[in-house]
């Protein structure tokens, strides 16, 4: 098993623990007297990635079964006729907004035929949520199943024909997702990190079980500060702005994505700012993949064959119990490169294949 430096660890579990603390939309957080309403409903075009011609776009909210409202980007093939089609919810990555990858994969699949959503998780990006800059294990595989209520009741949709896909931690959300939402008839995954295995033990599975033991008596003690000042303090350390010289080079991967023209958004977590401190408690001490034996529905998993987190893909895959599931590697891609396809690697053929033929 590979071993990373214990300082290494906390700093790319710090990247995948940091959100934005300011949006850009005219209306903030502490503006909005109801926390469960969205943070913003940005009209304009903000995405990293240029509008489709191909594809209609709409602005959407809808709300989770704790009462979140969660803000999302539906898009439809202009040329769809009048019959309902297949439809597909996409998250991730962990940290990012729909503004992101998962707003790009969005679109590339609608140009392709679905309709598809692109949502913010609770507590982040437009989406509602109260103390904001968390995540949770719960809630956020909950989003997904939101995301299907929501669009089970659009008229162009074939509420039979829906599936999820989940981009890099939100992978471990989709698949956890469908091992209790049978409505879900296809699910895929890219470039998937299991959070709570990440956070449990460490990148790579590095952590010893006397660090699990620091971190979660440091979480701990921390809920009381956080209780005495009245609301959570964030990580101490997140992606840097500014890349130290001697950067390992999974560092440098997510900032030439998430600090960069390339994929910077003001209200993305791995963009602008950190999650909370006690954010990795409920991550610890709740295994996502806990019921992948039981996932029965068709399965894509997708990893790049250079990517730091291939290990979660392949266990992963390993662990589905479907009986109609396949793992792609990409060539010479890692984990970045399938963020958005700058590289041409998004391996978007096989994602319209699995869903025509999965959600007939």
């Amino acid at each position: 098993m590979r071993v990373l430096p214990k300082k290494l660890t906390t700093i790319v579990s710090a990247i995948l623990l940091s959100t934005a603390l300011t949006g850009i939309s005219t209306m903030t957080y502490a503006e909005n007297t109801n926390p469960n309403e969205p943070v913003s409903m940005v009209a304009n075009w903000d995405k990293t990635f240029a509008q489709s011609n191909k594809v209609e776009h709409r602005k959407v909210s809808f709300k989770n079964r704790y009462g979140i409202t969660l803000v999302g980007d539906l898009y439809l093939p202009k040329n769809r006729g009048d019959h309902k089609l297949a439809a597909i919810a996409v998250g991730g990555p962990f940290g990012a907004v729909k503004e992101q990858s998962s707003g790009l994969y969005a679109q590339a699949l609608a140009e392709r035929g679905f309709v598809t959503l692109a949502f913010d998780p609770s507590y982040t990006g437009e989406s509602g949520g109260e103390p904001r800059n968390i995540a949770s294990p719960d809630i956020n595989t909950e989003d997904f199943s939101a995301a299907v209520d929501f669009l089970g009741l659009q008229h162009e949709i074939d509420r039979n024909r829906i599936g999820i896909l989940g981009i890099c931690g939100w992978g471990g959300m989709a698949l956890n997702a469908v091992a209790v939402d049978t409505r879900i008839k296809a699910v895929a995954t890219s470039v998937m990190y299991d959070m709570s295995r990440l956070m449990a033990k460490g990148l790579f599975d590095s952590m010893t079980a006397e660090q699990r033991h620091v971190t979660l008596d440091k979480i701990s003690y921390q809920r009381w500060a956080d209780a005495e000042n009245g609301k959570p303090a964030p990580m101490d350390s997140g992606l840097p702005d500014k890349l130290p010289t001697d950067a390992n080079p999974i560092l440098k991967e997510f900032h030439g994505y998430y600090k960069v023209p390339r994929g910077f958004h003001a209200r993305s977590v791995n963009s602008n700012g950190a999650w909370s401190a006690s954010t990795a408690m409920s991550f610890m001490n709740f295994p996502l993949m806990s019921y992948a034996n039981e996932v029965s529905i068709p399965v894509l998993v997708v990893a790049g064959e250079k990517a730091h987190s291939r290990y979660f893909s392949e266990d992963a895959f390993k662990a589905i119990g479907s009986k109609h599931k396949e793992l792609v590697i990409v060539p010479g891609a890692n984990h970045v490169d399938l963020y958005d396809n700058q590289a041409d690697k998004i391996p978007f053929d096989k994602f319209e294949l699995f869903y025509k033929k999965n959600l007939k």
